[in-house]
């Protein structure tokens, strides 16, 4: 039996998403039992040049979406990058969901061999379907689902490795 790139993408995204969305709440639990302000959450960062947690989850977002659009040729939604609270990152996590649930797997058909090119400035690389999804789309979702994950932690949220790799299919536990 082959793997499909709509079962190696979709179900994986939904996953990642499902973890950062676990851990946002997580998040907001934490900012009500120690007093601090849910912004300093929100705007908390690594290091000065990376983005603040927002921005990771509006990557993040923005990684899975846009990945299974160029594979799906399904247009994915725009959101403006607006989020301000905790709320509406959670509401952007669930939306991108909703978008992801919404593809039919067939759409991906024939998706390993379409060519994805991307434009960064200059440097617009181009890849073969799979070699875009396993070299760079799910690296790139995953770089910014973990970097979320860093700064919560790095913010003294409860958060540990299970967090991070969330519930296995047919158990309960995180």
């Amino acid at each position: 039996m082959s793997l499909s790139l709509y079962q190696a993408s979709v179900p994986v995204f939904v996953r990642g998403l499902n973890v950062l969305a676990a851990l946002l709440e997580k998040a907001e639990s934490h900012a009500r039992e120690t007093g601090i302000d849910p912004a300093e959450l929100v705007n908390a960062r690594l290091a000065p040049d990376m983005y603040p947690l927002s921005g990771q989850i509006q990557r993040a977002s923005d990684a899975s979406k846009f990945a299974a659009q160029r594979l799906s040729r399904i247009e994915a939604p725009k959101f403006p990058d607006e989020e301000t609270t905790l709320a509406q990152l959670r509401q952007r996590v669930a939306d991108t969901i909703a978008y992801l649930q919404g593809l039919a797997p067939q759409a991906f058909d024939g998706a390993e061999s379409r060519k994805v090119t991307l434009s960064f400035g200059d440097f617009k690389p181009e890849f073969q379907g799979d070699a875009y999804l396993l070299s760079f789309a799910l690296p790139n979702f995953y770089f910014h689902v973990a970097t979320a994950y860093g700064i919560l932690r790095n913010q003294g949220v409860k958060i540990g490795k299970l967090d991070f790799l969330g519930p296995y299919p047919g158990t309960s536990a995180a």
